[in-house]
């Protein structure tokens, strides 16, 4: 069960190029409310890499998204190419080279929602449980209706219990 429910985040949290930096302020505010992924067209590679990353194809999609990266790309598509390769590597248990593409991502678009929640999941692996909490947070208020923050902060929650049970031993 808690195999898929991490499976079903890390496709939740891909984006193609979901979230943009938009000149206008209504458009920019729908996409950020927008919980689909959406594609983008400009860029082959970018595109290919997100869905092969939605697949669960992890590698390929790195591989993909990196070909892409290495061609000029406005600015929201980088921001989310980078915030895919962050979930990608979130999903590979990999949380550090996580951390580190997300944050890059955020310094492009720092309204990028799914890369807030990215890296929240990517510092739950680390078992950094309060940095995880303020990502979660400030992704919630972009977007309070994404889906996949609930599930994040369940296993956040769950992991705080776990260490505050305590069980007595029956002789």
């Amino acid at each position: 069960m808690a195999r898929i429910l991490l499976c079903a985040i890390a496709t939740c949290l891909v984006c193609g190029s979901a979230l943009g930096q938009r000149s206008e302020m209504a458009e920019l505010t729908q996409q950020q409310a927008d919980s689909r992924t959406v594609l983008g067209a400009t860029n082959e590679y970018l595109a290919a890499g997100a869905e092969a990353i939605r697949a669960g194809q992890y590698d390929d999609g790195i591989r993909l998204t990196k070909l892409g990266l290495d061609r000029p790309n406005a600015p929201r598509d980088r921001a989310a190419a980078l915030s895919n390769l962050c979930a990608a590597h979130a999903a590979k248990k990999e949380p550090d080279t996580a951390i580190g593409y997300c944050t890059e991502s955020l310094v492009i678009n720092d309204a990028n929602w799914r890369a807030y929640s990215n890296r929240a999941y990517a510092y739950y692996l680390k078992r950094q449980f309060e940095q995880a909490d303020s990502d979660l947070d400030v992704a919630l208020s972009i977007n309070p209706h994404a889906k996949q923050m609930p599930q994040i902060r369940g296993l956040l929650n769950e992991r705080r219990l776990r260490g505050r049970v305590t069980m007595e031993e029956h002789q």
